[in-house]
């Protein structure tokens, strides 16, 4: 790697005035340096993604998706580099980073799929009253326009790629801003989309600072805004580009309920190890973590031991050594936030069964009971290793538990009953069900978003190429139908 990593323009490299360092949140090594755009860099950027945007909309699919295919095998033989940085610059354990990668490869898999067969068109006949006779309508996408894709922290490369994958696919220019603590991964990416024939100016990845960025994100040249991140970030954005086509994915409070029927020792083992596991997977730093547990009375006093014994089974530590379960949080900073919410909660009446400390940016994975509905924890996304448990008499009383948060990302619901599975997805407002196991599952593929405060729109690459696209109808006429 070099000194200094440029960030690039236009899809070249480049560097600007200032830089920043980047370090890793277990030892706090210096991981790289990144150069920042100045103004002038980041006009440049918008100019020429606003400039190319008819001709990258015109561009051959077979073009798009070779693009995107290059990427796939790139990523692929680069792999383990780029999870070694990942893990790096997050702090994120390297199995989980090396999973992050895969992921990555798999959202430009699908991308290039998509891309082949995007746009075929809708026919529609118009004869089915008298004025329409001989006409038919061909409604086909086209894109709003270039994109700008605010990428987070926790998931530095797979949610970049989650912008970057479905614009190309669509022919739409993106301008990437990465997350100031995680830019590098984003920008190795640059290097893999600078070996492709893409148009120039069709994408860029710019290092822009956070404090910088309302000036970008009103540009009016930029019609769509795809951000991931804090609510009220992303709702701040929205209200202030009210005519633009904003997608937000937001904050969670992932629940996972277990019901009566899941009573088997087998099945509490099951489910006690899947909520220790994607309670405090990512540090807890994602948006689908297990947060709350909520178990049927009936197997209440069963369920929690084991859930404990799994938590204090995982190995935390060292990300970069492969045994590792459970990193550091991003900075220090975040985890002495986990550190007061807990301590809040405690002095509140909840009762600590494990966990409750920390040690610099780390904070060992910990287990609430009894938490007060009013706390911070109860109520706001902890987005750290914690998660609390609550008993709950039936489903009716399980489900209404779920529906209490303001957040609707996504839910885990344990149980056999095929019935259930059926309402608890009518009954529960969330963008996104999972029967027989945690809330944290999520195939790139699939339609990816929330409900109430957990954001709009949908990622999963086929829904962000709808999201990032509009209809538009061709009537034609005289035909014989």
């Amino acid at each position: 790697m070099t000194s200094t990593h440029a960030f690039w323009l236009a899809g070249r490299q480049a560097t600007g005035e200032d830089s920043f360092d980047v370090t890793n949140p277990w030892d706090g090594r210096l991981v790289g340096t990144v150069s920042v755009p100045t103004d002038a860099q980041v006009e440049e950027a918008v100019a020429a993604a606003h400039a190319v945007r008819d001709e990258f909309a015109a561009t051959p699919a077979h073009v798009r998706a070779a693009a995107l295919d290059h990427v796939v095998r790139r990523l692929t033989e680069r792999t383990e580099e780029i999870a070694q940085l990942i893990s790096g610059e997050n702090g994120k354990p390297i199995k989980w980073a090396r999973g992050e990668v895969g992921r990555a490869v798999s959202v430009f898999r699908f991308a290039a799929e998509e891309a082949r067969r995007f746009n075929g068109g809708d026919a529609q006949r118009l004869d089915t009253d008298a004025g329409g006779t001989g006409r038919l309508a061909l409604t086909r996408r086209f894109p709003r326009g270039p994109v700008l894709g605010i990428a987070p922290f926790n998931f530095p490369l797979n949610l970049s790629a989650h912008k970057v994958a479905p614009a190309i696919a669509v022919g739409a220019p993106i301008i990437l801003k990465p997350a100031p603590a995680t830019p590098i991964s984003s920008l190795i990416l640059g290097e893999l989309l600078a070996e492709t024939d893409l148009p120039a100016g069709s994408w860029s990845v710019l290092t822009v600072p956070n404090d910088r960025m309302p000036a970008l994100v009103k540009d009016e040249r930029l019609p769509v805004i795809s951000f991931t991140g804090s609510g009220p970030v992303g709702y701040s954005i929205m209200e202030s580009v009210p005519r633009k086509h904003c997608t937000l994915e937001l904050g969670g409070n992932g629940a996972a309920v277990v019901l009566a029927d899941y009573a088997s020792e087998e099945d509490l083992d099951w489910a006690a190890t899947r909520i220790a596991t994607f309670s405090n997977y990512q540090g807890g730093q994602s948006c689908i973590s297990v947060q709350r547990v909520i178990a049927d009375s009936s197997v209440y006093d069963r369920l929690v031991p084991k859930i404990v014994a799994a938590v204090e089974a995982l190995v935390t530590g060292d990300p970069s050594d492969a045994a590792t379960d459970v990193g550091p949080l991003v900075d220090e900073n975040a985890a002495r936030r986990v550190e007061s919410w807990v301590d809040e909660a405690v002095e509140a009446g909840a009762r600590l069964l494990t966990g409750g400390k920390r040690d610099g940016a780390t904070y060992a994975p910990t287990v609430l009971t009894e938490l007060p509905g009013t706390s911070k924890i109860a109520c706001e996304e902890v987005f750290g290793p914690v998660l609390s448990v609550q008993r709950t008499d039936g489903e009716a009383e399980a489900f209404a538990a779920v529906n209490a948060s303001k957040y609707g990302l996504q839910a885990g619901v344990f149980t056999h009953d095929l019935q259930t599975a059926f309402r608890a997805h009518r009954a529960l407002e969330v963008g996104g069900v999972v029967i027989g196991d945690v809330p944290s599952y999520r195939a790139d593929q699939m339609p990816y978003g929330g409900a109430k405060q957990s954001g709009v729109g949908r990622e999963g690459v086929r829904y962000a190429m709808d999201d990032y696209t509009y209809e538009r109808v061709l009537v034609l006429t005289g035909l014989a139908l």
